[in-house]
Parts: C-alpha cells; structure tokens; sequence
C-alpha cells in the first residue's frame, strides 16, 4: 500500500507481467501513496519463483499496488483488504479494467477485525503494508499466526519507515531478505520452522 506524507502523482504503473506498463490512477487520499517501482521491482525479484499460481492476501491495501503487481506476475488469486471505502472502490475497478475481478476480491473493512472472522485457508504470499507504523506490523504478524493464515512455504512481506523499529518474535519469525530504499525498510519474513527460500540479497 504506503501512505506517506511527501507529495505525489496520483498514478501507479504495473511494472512486470501481462499488465506490464499500464498506468493506474489512485484516489487523493491522505497520506495514500503506492509502494515505489524500485521497491516493487525488488520484491518481486526476490518473489520471481513463488508468485506464480500463489494465493495472496494484500492487507492496508491502500492503491493496491503489490496485489495488482501479484496478480500481473500470475498470481492465482488475490484479496485486497482496506478501510477506506474510496480506496477500495478505486482497486475494484482498477481490477474490472484489467480483466482481473475474477481472481480477486476487495474487502472494505479493518484488516485485523477481517483477519478474525474471514481466514478459511493459508495464503503462499501476504503483503503487510500498513501506514508507517511497525507495532501495527507486529500485531498482525500475530494474528497470522493465531488464525492459521499460514502454510508451510507462506512468505510474509512487510514495508514500514526507514527509522521504525520492527518488534517481532525472533523465535516466531526469521528475516530472509531485506533492504532499505531512501526513507522505507522492507523485509521478506517466514515463520520459524518453514521451507527456506534462498540466501539474502
């Protein structure tokens, strides 16, 4: 998702797969502001073996930047979670233009008050981008956990300020890859005791 503080285009561009290039406009929501191509390009990168065919689940969705970008890669499905009914209106039909409302679904609603009722099965990949706030990471990382929202192989990504400390179990959680890019830290996680998935870079 991302929301930040600095000015911006209200415009998002899908930077690999079938919908490689197309632009997307996002509503003017404040603070609202997609993850960045470099980051994206990063990620995906790093995610290049395990997007295609994944289930994934992209919650403070926000423009819905990492889902869509999921889903352009080969995803096989994808649920966008969000609060702001704008903001979740704009991805749905963002989803309809792209011939992609049959392997998504766009929730609007609190991602954790969602996690508690609606996990039915494990996700391959979750995207946990919130507004700059890593405590709010760490309690959701949590109910991942209490809900079974997790397979064997699922990877967890989280993008939170440069500066934010991330507190999380280090018994529960290993940190597989991570970087930094200008103001934001973003890291690649899994749960402890699941299938590896290559060195870090």
């Amino acid at each position: 998702m991302g929301r930040r503080g600095t000015p911006h285009s209200n415009q998002l561009r899908i930077i690999g797969g079938r919908w490689r290039g197309r632009k997307l406009q996002f509503p003017d929501r404040p603070g609202l502001r997609p993850t960045s191509d470099r980051v994206r390009e990063t990620l995906f990168n790093w995610l290049q073996y395990e997007i295609q065919d994944a289930r994934c689940l992209d919650l403070f969705a926000g423009a819905g930047a990492l889902g869509i970008e999921a889903l352009s890669r080969g995803a096989q499905h994808c649920d966008f979670i969000d609060l702001d009914p704008i903001a979740a209106s704009s991805i749905q039909t963002h989803l309809q233009t792209l011939g992609g409302h049959g392997i998504s679904a766009v929730h609007c609603c609190e991602a954790l008050s969602w996690l508690d009722t609606h996990v039915s099965h494990p996700w391959d990949v979750i995207f946990i981008d919130p507004p700059f706030d890593g405590a709010l990471i760490a309690r959701t990382l949590q109910r991942l956990i209490h809900h079974s929202a997790l397979s064997d192989s699922t990877l967890v990504y989280v993008e939170l300020a440069r500066t934010d400390p991330l507190a999380f179990n280090s018994k529960q959680w290993e940190t597989l890859r991570q970087k930094q890019a200008g103001e934001v830290q973003f890291r690649l996680l899994r749960r402890c005791g699941q299938w590896h998935t290559g060195d870090d870079a």
